[in-house]
């Protein structure tokens, strides 16, 4: 297992509070903790994000927010509608959930499209794809990353964190195979310490999502500091 600093390590991490009855309290927390330990950006449900937005003096830190979250089955122009306004509201970055059902029925063309409407709202603003992976199976995981890949998107995400498994290592391998060098991978789902969050790193992921984001960089202090 590589070794890698605090500091770049915490440059993978999407620092995430997406739970429904999440405070202002909380949320002030998340802000602040991404602050302090360099994270690339906090993770939050819409809604959240003008608060975020004056939260975070320091603008290095980006705001994440999630849209058709958790379950993707809402209405395309609904998605792209809110992640329109999630991005005039301070939002960096969008998370999607793709249509989940859609997929599994072989639907391509609609994937397709609900994914390039949300994609077109978002303009320059990156947009990451969540597959679901605990949900499918290897071939539509595949041909999600296939449609992902072929229309530009920045980045393809295993999880949303609300179904029934989070992020694996083979998923990560078969994402990175599959999209090739020129997209993101977003592990999320069940990395909470920094030998999970390495594993996935070396698998192939260019992001992390997780809640445990200080405790995955104390590890890799500890690591660092050969204890």
């Amino acid at each position: 297992m590589n070794t890698l600093q605090p500091g770049a390590l915490a440059k993978y991490i999407d620092h995430t509070l997406l739970a429904p009855d999440a405070s202002r309290e909380q949320i002030r927390t998340l802000c602040e903790e991404a602050m302090a330990h360099g994270f690339y950006s906090v993770c939050l449900n819409a809604g959240q994000v003008p608060y975020a937005a004056a939260c975070l003096s320091d603008k290095a830190v980006v705001i994440c927010a999630v849209v058709g979250f958790p379950l993707g089955a809402g209405l395309s122009d609904t998605k792209a509608f809110e992640a329109e306004r999630a991005i005039a509201a301070g939002a960096g970055e969008i998370d999607m959930v793709l249509n989940i059902g859609w997929l599994k029925d072989g639907l391509l063309k609609a994937v397709r499209e609900d994914i390039s409407l949300v994609h077109k709202a978002c303009g320059a603003v990156p947009l990451k794809v969540i597959l679901e992976t605990c949900l499918l199976s290897d071939e539509q995981k595949v041909q999600a990353c296939e449609i992902c890949r072929d229309l530009g998107v920045a980045f393809v995400k295993t999880s949303t964190g609300f179904s029934k498994s989070g992020a694996t290592v083979e998923d990560v391998a078969l994402m990175r195979k599959t999209v090739g060098a020129g997209v993101g991978v977003k592990a999320s789902g069940g990395v909470r310490d920094y030998p999970t969050a390495v594993k996935m790193i070396e698998a192939g992921a260019t992001r992390l999502g997780s809640s445990s984001g200080i405790a995955i960089v104390g590890g890799a202090m500890t690591a660092a500091s050969g204890y």
